[in-house]
């Protein structure tokens, strides 16, 4: 089909369906939908609606019989999605798992290697790819050392170097900073306006998208469209249900969430003149001085690649530091010759410090959710009787509780971040460490995880949380760790 706007290309669904493999419920049933070549769409709806399962199926990436059960048609140009990939860009939820070779360049040259692109166009266009998302690094660093935000920039810099007539984002810029969110989202603009590409995005927070869409699709619970239309009036029509929904509806004012605040108790942490660095790379915010108390929670915040992730890793005792100390507090070390966490056996964490890592699937160890919730509690040898009751009212408080017997590699990107948050709530460590806890979540179920949080703060707990979030940070923080770059000793504000 030619386009009016280019090379864009057509999607079109016709009753389809899908439902993954020892599942009973369809993720996507009985869909119709046309998108002409050269729209440019927004997908909204509820955590878990399916959003994510049709941005797959549209891609050709849902797999055989053996990953799940089609119905009903889906065709791109006209043609099944596994005949038009050639067509196809797409920016998955989980920047890590599109990171194919190990250097910068040779990732984004990858997909033009493989449409046949001559060598000679390939080269520009990499570096043009990356200059566009705003990613200033050599063509021969190592895709291993970079951060979430950078690794999602990397992806899309791959997608707009293939030129493709169909870009599909799945939530593109959840881990960008706030400027990064602005940048990545006016270049893929600028893209598909250049090359005259489809465009559909999945994104939870509408405000950011509203400028450069003109139609916007709204996904029910069971995966079915339940509006559809041009993207202000849309939003208008239908914000009560989007709102009860959890869409993020533009100038819908924030929870209110309610702080007791206790007076810090007890010093849990310390750093002293703390360095940063994975083994083998040069330190990075040496002068790292902070405390970490009972009951306060503390939020990491600066651009990609400051280290957020790093600085969290060292907390929880799961990276060594280069220089300076990291020390427990003698009543909260399990002896007093071993105060640094990273001197820490297994199970002496888990009762002590939890953390969430940024990708879910890192930390996932069974075949389904409530094996994944009582294993920790079976590695500290807890009564069955408890781990029932535990694993029982964290699938309650965090809406799992009808996935329990699913395999947790087959949940919406949102779920998978709940459920690596309740695993380690499970054996309620002292100190929980969380990497980038919001992201994926609709305003539903953020606002359970922060009131969670807030909780869990209130009750003694000390909570740690690197963030792009701002919403989430201006709730929660009752002390910053700002890193803002490689450069300059990071600071801590009250």
């Amino acid at each position: 089909m030619s386009s009016p706007h280019g090379t864009g290309a057509s999607v079109t669904a016709h009753h389809w369906g899908w439902r993954h493999a020892g599942r009973a419920a369809w993720a996507v049933r009985d869909l119709d939908l046309r998108i002409e070549p050269g729209e440019r769409v927004m997908l909204l709806g509820p955590s878990g609606a399916g959003k994510s399962t049709l941005l797959h199926g549209i891609a050709g990436l849902l797999g055989g019989a053996e990953e799940g059960e089609q119905a009903g048609t889906l065709r791109v140009d006209g043609a099944p999605p596994t005949e038009q990939r050639h067509r196809i860009g797409m920016v998955l939820q989980d920047p890590d798992a599109q990171v194919i070779l190990s250097h910068v360049g040779d990732d984004v040259a990858f997909g033009m290697e493989n449409l046949g692109v001559a060598r000679d166009e390939i080269w520009p266009r990499v570096r043009t790819a990356l200059d566009a998302v705003g990613l200033n690094l050599a063509l021969s660093q190592s895709t291993s050392e970079l951060s979430g935000g950078q690794k999602q920039r990397l992806a899309l810099a791959g997608v707009i170097a293939m030129d493709p007539g169909l870009i599909l984002l799945d939530e593109p810029t959840a881990n960008l900073d706030p400027a990064g969110v602005l940048e990545v989202r006016d270049t893929v603009a600028a893209s598909a306006a250049r090359s005259g590409a489809t465009l559909i995005v999945i994104e939870h927070r509408t405000e950011v998208w509203m400028p450069v869409v003109d139609r916007v699709v709204v996904l029910g619970a069971d995966g079915q469209v339940i509006a559809d239309g041009p993207s202000d009036a849309t939003i208008r029509r239908h914000h009560d249900y989007l709102v009860r929904s959890g869409v993020w509806v533009p100038d819908t004012p924030l929870p209110a969430i309610t702080r007791r605040r206790p007076v810090p108790s007890e010093t849990l942490l310390h750093a002293a003149d703390l360095a940063l660095a994975h083994p083998g790379d040069p330190p990075m915010h040496i002068g790292l001085n902070f405390e970490i108390a009972a009951g306060r929670t503390t939020v990491i915040t600066g651009p990609n690649g400051a280290g957020k992730s790093t600085l969290a890793l060292t907390l929880g005792g799961l990276l060594p530091a280069p220089a300076g100390r990291l020390e427990a507090g003698p009543d909260f070390a399990p002896s007093p010759a071993r105060r640094n966490p990273v001197k820490w056996r297994s199970k002496e964490l888990l009762t002590r410090i939890g953390s969430v890592f940024q990708d879910p699937e890192h930390q996932f160890l069974t075949a389904t959710v409530r094996n994944e919730l009582a294993l920790g509690l079976k590695a500290i040898k807890r009564p069955a009787a408890e781990i029932k009751a535990r694993t029982d009212e964290l699938l309650e408080r965090l809406r799992l509780a009808h996935l329990a017997a699913v395999n947790p590699y087959t949940l919406s990107g949102g779920e998978k971040r709940r459920l690596s948050v309740a695993t380690m709530l499970a054996t309620a460590p002292k100190v929980i460490i969380l990497d980038e806890p919001t992201f994926g979540q609709d305003r539903r179920t953020w606002e359970e995880l922060t009131r969670l949080l807030a909780e869990i703060a209130d009750g003694g707990t000390a909570v740690v949380a690197a963030t792009h979030d701002l919403d989430f940070a201006d709730l929660l923080a009752d002390a910053r760790i700002m890193l803002p770059d490689w450069e300059t000793p990071g600071e801590t504000t009250p």
